[in-house]
């Protein structure tokens, strides 16, 4: 009996040795990615009046880069998601490509995607703050090709969709689809065939976050940390260090349980010969109060 009990006792000891292990590699993978190759330093946001604490409402903006680099070319997709842990829930909203807004740090109005080809994320993240009235804490960039192998990486994504199209030699028929990265990254970027335009594109590209999100959080996905750190690495460039991803994991997973997905109204005018999309005061007051209230930030 006791000799059974030991064998028991160090076959768990060696399990926990390699759960150790095994996590070890984990964080000392993703700290290399992280603080090596993709780290771009922030401060904390201005418009926070305090800094962000663990567990707080948070907020990441996503851009999707029109290059195959991940520092240059302009940002095709700009999307914050706001995470509230505290009622379980995520609110996603696309700022279109084409706002014509302040870029903070030149002194001038320009479509908001140009921020990006001026001065990066960084100008970026500052000409979404203003707009918007809220914090970005955190923020990714990806290009194209970080994006279609990131969805090759979770074997694809399922959406449902609501527009038959063709776009780019693919075809998508109304209903679930489950789409590889090649596909993924065309059915996110028709926009000319939508009678809705970008606002049907930007609903197309939440669900594909939306589904990219449930994938990578999946458990089965922890095998394939050294896949996604790989294209990390060469695609994209964040804010994030090793200790928000823990974070993130620890008090955030669970708020992607209720999504809500918002759209900014507005409409179309050429100003010096240049289209442009004008967002009302009133629009984006309505969509910078939502925001405010979902960060607690009132």
């Amino acid at each position: 009996m006791k000799k059974g009990l030991f064998a028991i006792g160090g076959l768990l000891l060696i399990v926990l040795i390699a759960a150790a292990a095994f996590i070890a590699y984990i964080y000392f993978s993703v700290d290399r990615t992280l603080n090596d190759d993709m780290y771009i330093d922030r401060d904390d946001s201005p418009w926070r009046d305090s800094g962000l604490e663990a567990g707080d409402p948070m907020s990441i903006l996503l851009l999707g880069i029109d290059a195959e680099g991940s520092e240059a070319g302009r940002s095709d997709t700009i999307m914050l998601l706001t995470l509230n842990p505290d009622d379980e829930s995520m609110k996603m909203v696309n700022i279109p490509r084409d706002t014509r807004t302040e870029i903070v740090g030149r002194g001038t109005e320009d479509k908001i995607n140009h921020a990006y080809a001026f001065g990066g994320a960084e100008m970026t993240v500052d000409s979404v703050e203003a707009f918007l009235e809220v914090p970005v804490d955190y923020f990714f960039t990806i290009n194209m090709d970080g994006f279609e192998a990131l969805i090759n990486a979770v074997d694809g994504v399922t959406v449902d969709n609501e527009l038959a199209f063709s776009y780019s030699g693919h075809e998508f028929t109304e209903g679930e689809l489950h789409l590889d990265g090649e596909e993924a990254l065309a059915y996110t970027r028709m926009r000319s065939e939508d009678p809705r335009g970008d606002l049907g594109r930007n609903d197309r590209q939440q669900a594909v976050v939306a589904g990219l999100i449930d994938e990578a959080a999946s458990l089965s996905s922890i095998t394939r940390i050294g896949d996604y750190l790989d294209i990390l690495s060469e695609h994209a460039r964040s804010n994030v260090t090793t200790d928000d991803v823990f974070m993130f994991q620890r008090h955030y997973t669970d708020a992607r349980n209720t999504r809500e997905t918002m759209h900014i109204e507005g409409t179309g005018d050429t100003i010096d010969g240049v289209w442009y999309y004008i967002v009302p005061a009133e629009e984006r007051e309505r969509i910078s109060r939502e925001l405010q209230e979902h960060l607690q930030l009132h």
